[in-house]
C-alpha cells in the first residue's frame, strides 16, 4: 500500500502572492519562429524583406517574433474553403 502524497503547506490568503493576470511576452529567433510555423528560415528572412510576413521585432542586431504576433499572423491565413471570397480574393491579389 502506498503512502498518501503529502500536501504542500499553503500560506495563508493575506500573505499569498497575487495571480499573474498576464504572462510576459515570448521572443523566438528566425529558425525557432520558422520552426513553430513550419516554414524554411529563408522564407521569414525573404518575408522580412518584401513584406507578408509576421511582426518582428530588432534588439540590436537580433531578430526576434513573438509567439502571439506568430499565431496571428497565421490566424489570419485561416480560411474554411478555396471557394471562399476572401480566400480568391487575396489569392489574385498582387504579390
Amino acid at each position: 500500500m502506498r503512502p498518501a502524497p503529502l500536501r504542500p503547506h499553503s500560506a495563508p490568503a493575506a500573505i499569498q502572492q497575487p495571480a499573474q493576470s498576464a504572462q510576459p511576452a515570448r521572443y523566438l529567433t528566425n529558425d525557432e519562429a520558422a520552426e513553430f510555423l513550419r516554414l524554411s528560415p529563408r522564407t521569414l528572412e525573404k518575408q522580412r524583406v518584401i513584406g507578408g510576413g509576421p511582426r518582428f521585432r530588432k534588439f540590436g542586431r537580433r531578430v526576434m517574433y513573438a509567439v502571439a504576433d506568430l499565431e496571428a499572423w497565421a490566424d489570419a491565413r485561416s480560411f474554411e474553403m478555396t471557394s471562399d471570397p476572401e480566400y480568391a480574393a487575396r489569392r489574385s491579389g498582387p504579390r
